[in-house]
């Protein structure tokens, strides 16, 4: 190799690590800033084919029963893991492996993560970057901040985004006066959220109301009060 070439390997080099390092600090300071300031938007707010309707909410101003209900359907072992679940990202990696869909393995850490700076879809590339995301959102937010962004950038219909604008559209009242049964059929949307209606249960998503209303019961209602102190 000539001297030359060296020279613009290096030059390369030099410019990529210092790429590299400046979108590592600029996403520090994005995290950082969006740990006491609520986000304006979101990622996939930004990529909606719907116009979005959303209203942050204070997680302290709502009743314990509406993000444990979210727990209770999406993530029951939110409280104990670190960001990532690897138990179910190594099964779901063996599904993809014998040719079928990468799925399952999503904890609330990471879909905040891929709701407020990623992209739909499902690959290998957005799974790896949601799981580092997901590990920096424990470093930088922790528990609390996680949920509380993750309750008002979730999407629950056709742009709306938010238990507060879910609330109002669907139920025609402020998120803070939820029920138990109307938080359950909140978080029933959630895996399919332009598909399905709260108001408008099939007799499965009934029977997964009755689920979520089960654990809930069983995790109990103060199940997250030490993570919300």
């Amino acid at each position: 190799m000539t001297q030359h070439k060296r020279g613009i390997l290096g030059w390369l080099w030099f410019i990529s690590w210092r790429a590299v390092l400046a979108l590592l600090l600029l996403l520090l300071l994005l995290l950082v800033t969006l740990r006491f300031v609520p986000p304006p938007t979101s990622a996939f707010m930004l990529q909606s084919p719907y116009p979005p309707r959303y209203q942050w909410v204070n997680i302290d101003s709502l009743p314990a029963h509406l993000p444990l209900a979210l727990v209770a359907s999406e993530d029951q072992r939110f409280v104990q893991h670190y960001g990532v679940d690897f138990a179910a990202i190594s099964k779901a990696l063996e599904q993809y492996d014998d040719g079928g869909g990468l799925r399952g393995a999503s904890t609330i850490s990471q879909q905040t993560a891929k709701n407020l700076l990623l992209w739909p879809g499902r690959s290998l590339v957005r799974k790896g970057l949601e799981a580092g995301l997901a590990l920096s959102l424990e470093l930088v937010w922790g528990k609390k901040r996680i949920l509380e962004v993750y309750l008002n950038i979730a999407e629950f219909g056709k742009g709306i985004y938010g238990v507060e604008a879910a609330s109002q559209h669907y139920f025609g009242k402020a998120a803070r006066h939820l029920t138990v049964n109307q938080a359950a059929r909140l978080a029933v949307v959630l895996p399919s959220p332009r598909k399905r209606d709260p108001t408008q249960l099939t007799p499965y998503l009934e029977q997964r109301v009755q689920w979520v209303e089960r654990q809930m019961r069983q995790l109990g209602y103060g199940y997250l009060a030490p993570m919300l102190k």
